[in-house]
């Protein structure tokens, strides 16, 4: 078991042709993921690493089934992209572009509302079931399977958590980024739900950062009775507020946002908060002993 995304998963790759669609879609052809068509308009007919590419996810579509896509398209026709991949009735929509107009993407989180498509990202790393499927541009390599789930709003803090927990002979039943941000499709809160219902999943580990309020609100969902155990770690302590730290949603603005007060949140639900990235698997190490 696992969430989102499995062995049955097939994908599409809507950018393919781009560089970053090209590069990505070689590694994960590589790690064993169901690529199944790309999309580029104009570029139908063409072919990247053996994989057809056509003009539209519709097209795509009546030649292949496929049932998750993943978008490298470039911010300025990002949306237009999502909402192809919607109105096709793709389930699941990984959107790695950084920079996307925020209006644009509250309208397409809201079209995928209504349609029943979930959408992890904007500006994500993408998901991953060790062993299975990678739908992104993480390094395959530190990732292996077992038992804890990892939700994240930070990618190379999904990697070098991910090493450290399988350094400590901990595997990950899957591990995604719901992205950096400030409005995004999947919260921590969901995906805790979803977590709460594998069975495969023993624990979770949530990596936050400054800016925004979705670690506070996973919080209170935990302290309702969350049935598993959780382990935190929240980057950005030493931020000065005003000033944006790397994602477009790590930013403090006023009393909100701040580190302190998604440690003091987390702490309140009864979660362990790891003062640095390698304290995390010892944390989860205890938890599940």
């Amino acid at each position: 078991m696992a969430i989102l995304v499995g062995s049955s998963t097939k994908a599409i790759v809507q950018g393919i042709t781009g560089r970053q669609g090209s590069f990505h879609t070689k590694l994960m052809l590589e790690y064993g993921t169901k690529v199944v068509a790309g999309v580029t308009p104009g570029k139908g007919g063409q072919a990247v690493w053996g994989v057809p590419v056509y003009d539209t996810v519709r097209e795509a579509l009546s030649e292949h089934d496929a049932n998750a896509s993943i978008v490298f398209v470039p911010a300025r026709f990002a949306k237009e992209a999502v909402v192809e991949a919607i109105e096709a009735g793709l389930e699941l929509i990984v959107v790695i572009t950084e920079h996307i107009p925020v209006r644009d993407t509250i309208e397409f989180l809201a079209l995928a509302r209504r349609e029943g498509a979930t959408i992890i990202g904007p500006n994500t790393p993408g998901i991953i079931t060790p062993g299975e499927c990678k739908l992104g541009v993480m390094p395959g390599h530190v990732f292996t399977r077992g038992q804890v789930g990892m939700v994240s709003r930070s990618g190379t803090l999904t990697y070098e958590v991910a090493a450290q927990l399988t350094r400590a002979g901990l595997g990950q039943s899957t591990c995604l980024g719901i992205g950096g941000d400030p409005v995004v499709g999947l919260t921590f809160t969901e995906v805790l739900d979803m977590f709460a219902e594998d069975p495969e999943t023993r624990a979770v580990v949530l990596i936050g950062e400054i800016g925004g309020n979705l670690e506070e609100l996973a919080a209170k969902h935990i302290r309702e009775g969350y049935p598993k155990p959780v382990v935190a770690f929240i980057a950005g302590r030493t931020a000065p507020p005003g000033k944006r730290m790397g994602h477009a949603g790590a930013i403090i603005m006023g009393r909100a946002g701040t580190a302190e007060s998604k440690v003091r949140a987390l702490e309140g639900a009864g979660v362990p908060v790891a003062r640095t990235p390698s304290e995390v698997a010892k944390l989860v190490v205890e938890l599940l002993s």
